[in-house]
Protein backbone atom coordinates (compact mmCIF):
# COMPACT_ATOMS: atom_id res chain seq x y z
CA UNK A 1 0.00 0.00 0.00
CA UNK A 2 1.07 3.65 -0.52
CA UNK A 3 -0.66 6.46 0.49
CA UNK A 4 0.16 9.80 1.66
CA UNK A 5 -1.01 13.71 1.49
CA UNK A 6 -0.79 16.31 -0.88
CA UNK A 7 -1.82 19.61 -0.73
CA UNK A 8 -3.05 22.11 -3.67
CA UNK A 9 -1.79 25.83 -3.24
CA UNK A 10 -2.55 29.05 -5.47
CA UNK A 11 -4.46 32.46 -5.39
CA UNK A 12 -7.87 32.63 -5.10
CA UNK A 13 -10.13 31.41 -8.00
CA UNK A 14 -8.00 29.39 -10.19
CA UNK A 15 -9.98 26.24 -9.48
CA UNK A 16 -8.40 24.18 -6.68
CA UNK A 17 -12.07 22.86 -5.63
CA UNK A 18 -13.12 22.11 -8.73
CA UNK A 19 -9.39 20.00 -9.40
CA UNK A 20 -9.65 18.14 -6.05
CA UNK A 21 -13.32 16.91 -7.41
CA UNK A 22 -11.99 15.96 -10.78
CA UNK A 23 -9.19 14.02 -8.96
CA UNK A 24 -11.48 12.37 -6.69
CA UNK A 25 -14.02 11.49 -9.00
CA UNK A 26 -16.77 13.04 -6.78
CA UNK A 27 -17.76 15.90 -5.46
CA UNK A 28 -16.07 16.60 -2.01
CA UNK A 29 -15.60 20.59 -2.60
CA UNK A 30 -18.45 23.37 -3.38
CA UNK A 31 -17.38 25.41 -6.11
CA UNK A 32 -18.29 28.91 -7.51
CA UNK A 33 -16.94 31.87 -9.14
CA UNK A 34 -17.00 34.22 -5.61
CA UNK A 35 -13.67 35.00 -4.09
CA UNK A 36 -13.35 32.37 -0.40
CA UNK A 37 -15.19 29.64 -1.27
CA UNK A 38 -12.89 27.67 0.26
CA UNK A 39 -13.21 28.65 3.72
CA UNK A 40 -10.97 25.84 5.65
CA UNK A 41 -8.76 22.69 5.16
CA UNK A 42 -10.77 19.90 3.37
CA UNK A 43 -9.72 16.54 2.68
CA UNK A 44 -10.76 14.45 -0.45
CA UNK A 45 -9.76 10.80 -0.72
CA UNK A 46 -9.30 8.78 -3.81
CA UNK A 47 -8.24 5.15 -3.47
CA UNK A 48 -7.98 2.19 -5.83
CA UNK A 49 -6.87 -0.54 -3.39
CA UNK A 50 -3.43 -0.40 -3.67
CA UNK A 51 -2.77 3.39 -3.43
CA UNK A 52 -4.54 6.17 -1.51
CA UNK A 53 -4.09 9.92 -2.17
CA UNK A 54 -5.45 12.17 0.04
CA UNK A 55 -6.06 16.26 -1.81
CA UNK A 56 -6.09 18.41 0.88
CA UNK A 57 -8.01 21.60 -0.50
CA UNK A 58 -7.40 24.80 0.90
CA UNK A 59 -8.41 28.19 0.95
CA UNK A 60 -6.78 30.43 -1.82
CA UNK A 61 -3.42 32.90 -0.40
CA UNK A 62 -4.51 36.08 1.08
CA UNK A 63 -3.47 38.79 3.36
CA UNK A 64 -5.69 38.52 6.35
CA UNK A 65 -8.41 41.36 6.99
CA UNK A 66 -10.33 40.34 9.76
CA UNK A 67 -10.39 36.94 12.36
CA UNK A 68 -12.06 34.75 9.23
CA UNK A 69 -9.27 35.47 6.53
CA UNK A 70 -6.28 35.63 9.30
CA UNK A 71 -7.69 31.66 10.46
CA UNK A 72 -8.31 30.48 6.60
CA UNK A 73 -4.72 31.69 5.84
CA UNK A 74 -3.63 29.94 8.75
CA UNK A 75 -5.33 26.83 8.04
CA UNK A 76 -2.84 27.26 4.77
CA UNK A 77 0.26 27.94 6.74
CA UNK A 78 -0.30 25.04 9.01
CA UNK A 79 -1.43 22.30 5.98
CA UNK A 80 2.11 22.41 4.43
CA UNK A 81 3.82 20.20 7.87
CA UNK A 82 3.89 16.93 6.89
CA UNK A 83 2.62 16.72 3.12
CA UNK A 84 4.43 14.56 0.60
CA UNK A 85 3.78 16.93 -2.55
CA UNK A 86 2.26 20.18 -3.38
CA UNK A 87 -0.14 20.48 -6.70
CA UNK A 88 0.64 24.75 -7.73
CA UNK A 89 -2.37 25.62 -9.21
CA UNK A 90 -2.24 28.18 -11.82
CA UNK A 91 -5.02 29.19 -14.33
CA UNK A 92 -4.45 29.13 -18.18
CA UNK A 93 -6.76 32.14 -18.88
CA UNK A 94 -5.56 35.08 -16.74
CA UNK A 95 -1.58 36.31 -16.70
CA UNK A 96 0.75 35.05 -13.95
CA UNK A 97 0.92 38.07 -11.81
CA UNK A 98 2.21 38.98 -7.82
CA UNK A 99 0.37 36.67 -6.49
CA UNK A 100 1.35 33.54 -8.62
CA UNK A 101 4.30 34.40 -7.43
CA UNK A 102 3.89 34.91 -3.96
CA UNK A 103 2.47 30.91 -3.77
CA UNK A 104 5.31 29.96 -5.74
CA UNK A 105 8.03 30.81 -2.94
CA UNK A 106 5.87 29.11 -0.71
CA UNK A 107 5.45 25.96 -2.15
CA UNK A 108 8.77 25.88 -3.66
CA UNK A 109 10.36 26.62 0.14
CA UNK A 110 8.52 23.44 1.39
CA UNK A 111 10.88 20.76 0.23
CA UNK A 112 8.33 18.35 -0.87
CA UNK A 113 7.89 17.78 -4.81
CA UNK A 114 6.15 20.38 -6.77
CA UNK A 115 4.20 19.71 -9.57
CA UNK A 116 2.22 22.68 -11.46
CA UNK A 117 -1.49 22.18 -12.75
CA UNK A 118 -1.76 24.74 -15.42
CA UNK A 119 -5.71 24.72 -14.59
CA UNK A 120 -9.00 25.98 -17.60
CA UNK A 121 -6.95 25.08 -20.42
CA UNK A 122 -10.52 24.36 -21.75
CA UNK A 123 -10.73 28.35 -21.92
CA UNK A 124 -7.91 29.16 -23.88
CA UNK A 125 -6.13 28.15 -27.17
CA UNK A 126 -3.44 25.75 -27.39
CA UNK A 127 -0.97 28.75 -28.32
CA UNK A 128 -2.13 30.09 -24.80
CA UNK A 129 -1.21 27.42 -23.08
CA UNK A 130 2.49 26.76 -24.27
CA UNK A 131 2.55 31.00 -23.13
CA UNK A 132 1.36 29.67 -19.91
CA UNK A 133 3.66 26.90 -19.50
CA UNK A 134 6.79 29.09 -20.26
CA UNK A 135 5.92 31.89 -17.16
CA UNK A 136 4.93 29.32 -15.21
CA UNK A 137 7.80 27.40 -15.41
CA UNK A 138 10.52 29.97 -14.77
CA UNK A 139 8.50 30.53 -11.10
CA UNK A 140 11.16 28.11 -9.65
CA UNK A 141 11.98 24.15 -9.71
CA UNK A 142 9.48 21.71 -10.22
CA UNK A 143 8.76 17.52 -9.92
CA UNK A 144 6.35 17.67 -12.73
CA UNK A 145 3.52 19.97 -14.98
CA UNK A 146 0.22 19.31 -16.64
CA UNK A 147 -1.85 21.02 -18.12
CA UNK A 148 -5.61 20.25 -17.45
CA UNK A 149 -8.91 20.72 -17.33
CA UNK A 150 -11.15 20.15 -14.13
CA UNK A 151 -14.35 20.75 -15.53
CA UNK A 152 -13.78 18.72 -18.94
CA UNK A 153 -11.91 16.06 -16.93
CA UNK A 154 -8.64 16.49 -20.03
CA UNK A 155 -5.46 15.84 -18.24
CA UNK A 156 -6.73 14.49 -14.94
CA UNK A 157 -5.63 11.04 -15.03
CA UNK A 158 -2.21 12.06 -16.23
CA UNK A 159 -1.95 14.50 -13.11
CA UNK A 160 -3.48 11.82 -10.69
CA UNK A 161 -0.74 9.48 -11.90
CA UNK A 162 2.30 11.63 -11.30
CA UNK A 163 1.14 12.46 -7.66
CA UNK A 164 0.25 8.48 -6.63
CA UNK A 165 3.91 8.63 -8.14
CA UNK A 166 5.02 10.79 -4.97
CA UNK A 167 3.29 8.85 -2.45
CA UNK A 168 5.38 6.96 0.01
CA UNK A 169 4.43 3.41 1.32
CA UNK A 170 2.62 2.86 4.22
CA UNK A 171 -1.38 2.30 5.70
CA UNK A 172 -4.30 3.96 4.02
CA UNK A 173 -4.85 6.85 6.06
CA UNK A 174 -9.07 6.50 5.79
CA UNK A 175 -11.48 3.58 5.13
CA UNK A 176 -11.54 2.44 2.04
CA UNK A 177 -15.39 4.07 1.17
CA UNK A 178 -14.30 7.31 2.57
CA UNK A 179 -14.16 9.87 -0.03
CA UNK A 180 -13.65 12.80 2.68
CA UNK A 181 -13.12 14.06 6.14
CA UNK A 182 -15.83 16.27 6.81
CA UNK A 183 -19.21 15.22 8.65
CA UNK A 184 -22.33 15.16 7.03
CA UNK A 185 -23.49 18.36 8.65
CA UNK A 186 -20.44 19.78 7.32
CA UNK A 187 -20.81 19.07 3.75
CA UNK A 188 -25.03 19.82 3.85
CA UNK A 189 -23.76 23.47 5.32
CA UNK A 190 -21.66 23.69 2.55
CA UNK A 191 -23.92 22.29 -0.17
CA UNK A 192 -26.08 25.06 1.39
CA UNK A 193 -23.74 27.94 1.31
CA UNK A 194 -23.15 27.28 -2.18
CA UNK A 195 -26.34 27.53 -3.69
CA UNK A 196 -26.72 31.20 -1.46
CA UNK A 197 -23.13 32.11 -2.99
CA UNK A 198 -24.93 31.62 -6.62
CA UNK A 199 -27.93 33.47 -5.74
CA UNK A 200 -26.68 36.56 -3.92
CA UNK A 201 -24.93 39.47 -5.05
CA UNK A 202 -21.02 40.09 -5.66
CA UNK A 203 -20.40 41.82 -2.48
CA UNK A 204 -22.25 39.40 0.01
CA UNK A 205 -20.68 36.09 -0.04
CA UNK A 206 -18.08 37.48 2.05
CA UNK A 207 -20.44 37.35 4.89
CA UNK A 208 -22.78 34.51 4.22
CA UNK A 209 -21.99 31.67 6.74
CA UNK A 210 -24.11 28.18 7.07
CA UNK A 211 -25.20 26.64 10.45
CA UNK A 212 -26.99 22.86 10.98
CA UNK A 213 -28.72 23.85 13.91
CA UNK A 214 -30.53 20.35 14.14
CA UNK A 215 -30.91 17.34 11.68
CA UNK A 216 -32.34 14.01 11.68
CA UNK A 217 -32.67 11.54 9.41
CA UNK A 218 -35.69 13.06 7.40
CA UNK A 219 -35.51 17.09 8.96
CA UNK A 220 -32.45 19.74 8.75
CA UNK A 221 -33.02 22.85 10.21
CA UNK A 222 -30.23 25.19 9.02
CA UNK A 223 -29.29 29.17 9.80
CA UNK A 224 -27.66 31.03 6.72
CA UNK A 225 -26.15 33.50 8.71
CA UNK A 226 -25.13 37.33 7.74
CA UNK A 227 -23.97 40.32 9.18
CA UNK A 228 -26.18 43.57 8.64
CA UNK A 229 -30.43 43.75 8.18
CA UNK A 230 -29.96 44.69 4.92
CA UNK A 231 -28.18 41.54 3.67
CA UNK A 232 -30.85 39.30 5.27
CA UNK A 233 -32.96 40.76 3.16
CA UNK A 234 -31.11 40.28 -0.07
CA UNK A 235 -30.97 36.14 1.21
CA UNK A 236 -34.33 36.24 2.18
CA UNK A 237 -35.68 37.82 -0.87
CA UNK A 238 -38.96 39.38 -2.05
CA UNK A 239 -41.97 36.99 0.16
CA UNK A 240 -38.93 34.84 0.70
CA UNK A 241 -38.31 34.01 -2.81
CA UNK A 242 -34.36 33.37 -2.47
CA UNK A 243 -33.99 31.46 0.75
CA UNK A 244 -36.57 29.18 -0.88
CA UNK A 245 -34.91 29.27 -4.25
CA UNK A 246 -31.50 28.55 -2.03
CA UNK A 247 -32.92 25.11 -0.56
CA UNK A 248 -34.74 24.34 -3.74
CA UNK A 249 -31.46 24.12 -5.36
CA UNK A 250 -29.21 22.57 -2.76
CA UNK A 251 -32.26 19.54 -1.80
CA UNK A 252 -31.30 17.50 -5.10
CA UNK A 253 -27.47 17.22 -3.70
CA UNK A 254 -28.72 16.86 -0.66
CA UNK A 255 -30.76 13.95 -0.66
CA UNK A 256 -27.82 12.29 -2.96
CA UNK A 257 -25.46 12.39 -0.48
CA UNK A 258 -27.97 11.21 2.33
CA UNK A 259 -29.10 8.70 -0.27
CA UNK A 260 -32.87 10.18 1.06
CA UNK A 261 -35.69 12.59 0.93
CA UNK A 262 -35.17 15.22 3.20
CA UNK A 263 -37.12 17.99 4.19
CA UNK A 264 -35.26 20.96 4.81
CA UNK A 265 -36.22 24.49 7.39
CA UNK A 266 -34.07 27.32 6.46
CA UNK A 267 -34.10 30.29 7.79
CA UNK A 268 -31.36 33.70 8.01
CA UNK A 269 -29.96 35.18 10.99
CA UNK A 270 -28.04 38.52 11.23
CA UNK A 271 -25.06 38.32 13.56
CA UNK A 272 -23.31 41.72 13.60
CA UNK A 273 -19.78 41.46 12.27
CA UNK A 274 -19.33 37.41 12.89
CA UNK A 275 -16.14 37.35 10.45
CA UNK A 276 -14.27 40.04 13.17
CA UNK A 277 -15.55 37.62 15.71
CA UNK A 278 -12.91 34.52 16.90
CA UNK A 279 -15.79 32.33 18.29
CA UNK A 280 -18.40 33.04 15.91
CA UNK A 281 -15.98 32.30 12.63
CA UNK A 282 -15.16 28.93 15.08
CA UNK A 283 -18.67 28.25 15.21
CA UNK A 284 -19.14 28.65 11.59
CA UNK A 285 -16.66 25.62 10.90
CA UNK A 286 -13.64 28.09 9.92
Amino acid sequence: MKSGLVALAGRPNVGQSTLVNALCGEKVAIVSDKPQTTRRRISGVWSDGEHQLVLIDLPGFQRPQDAMTERMQKTVDASFEDIDGVVFVVAADEDVGRGDEFVARRVHAGGVPVVIAVNKTDRVKASRIAVQIDRVARLGDFHALHPVSAKTGDGIDALREELVALLPAGPALFPPDVVTDQTLDERVAELLREQALRLTRQELPHAVGVEIVDADERRIHAVIVVETESQKRIVVGSGGSVVKEIGSRARPEIEALLGHSVFLELRVRVRQGWRKDPEQVRRLGI
